[in-house]
């Protein structure tokens, strides 16, 4: 079987308020683009992870990843070897080990079903994760595990990611941010939500990581219609009308920088 673990973007990303139990009460607009992570899967006497591809070596320990977590995760008759094409920046606020995490769910659910109580376990592994599970735009609550409908007009969407290889960690940005309530998500369509919202972790995360000012600043001048941080950063990401536009935009981006051009899904 062979699964794709779509990119996770935040279209935005509202931080309310810092919760008692040390994470943050977050109202977020999910979104995720038509390419990613790679997961290939056949049968094998026991559970095995392989990890490949340009990111692989961000992995530490690819038996200690989420891969290997979210197997472990789930009831099912041992014996799968995945093989993990990471081509998504690791530390990059796409939600990569979360989307991995995500395939797997989506492996074991065409093989062997999943449990009623599978978005309690997917949330166990990371607040992502059950957004990653479904990889369609919705909204999230909470600490970004609960789900709620929009009424989705972006499907098809061009989108350009842009990530200028500098990892960024999640708890440092929280961390920097100024708590400050500047007001829910809007209300009405993917569309409105996307352009009237914000994301709250955009200025802490340049606070730490300056070259993010650079690449929005980049993106902007490609005249999208919509140029954000995704998540905590450092990646970033901008919409446009076309195609060509998008792929006008990815070739003027520095040759040093992370490119990735697909669509929303």
């Amino acid at each position: 079987m062979r699964e794709t673990a779509y990119a996770k973007i935040n279209l935005a990303l509202h931080v309310r308020r810092r919760r008692d139990d040390g994470y943050h009460e977050l109202e977020t607009l999910f979104a995720f683009v038509d390419a990613g992570d790679v997961l290939t899967a056949a049968p094998a006497a026991a559970d095995s992870v392989t990890t490949l591809g340009e990111f692989a070596g961000g992995l530490d320990n690819p038996f200690d990843n989420l891969v290997a977590k979210a197997l472990s995760a789930l009831p099912r008759p041992p014996g799968l070897a995945v093989t993990l094409e990471k081509n998504l920046p690791v530390a990059a606020g796409l939600g990569g080990g979360s989307a991995d995490a995500g395939a797997v769910f989506r492996i074991v659910e065409a093989l062997h079903g999943l449990p009623g109580d599978w978005q309690a376990r997917a949330a166990k592994l990371g607040a992502d994760v059950p957004a990653c599970v479904l990889s369609r735009t919705h909204i999230g609550l909470g600490t970004g595990t609960e789900q709620l409908s929009v009424e989705d007009d972006l499907a098809g969407t061009p989108v350009l990611l842009v990530n200028p290889r500098v990892p960024l960690s999640t708890g440092p940005v929280f961390k920097a941010w100024d708590a400050e309530d500047r007001g829910a998500l809007p209300q009405g369509p993917a569309s409105r939500i996307a352009r009237e919202g914000r994301n709250d972790l955009e200025a802490p995360a340049i606070s730490l990581c300056p070259p993010i000012a650079e690449v929005l600043a980049a993106l902007t001048e490609t005249d999208p219609w919509l140029a954000r941080m995704s998540g905590s950063g450092a990646t970033c990401f901008a919409l446009y009308d076309t195609p060509e536009a998008r792929d006008a935009a990815k070739a003027a981006m520095p040759k040093d920088w992370w490119t990735m051009a697909g669509r929303l899904r």
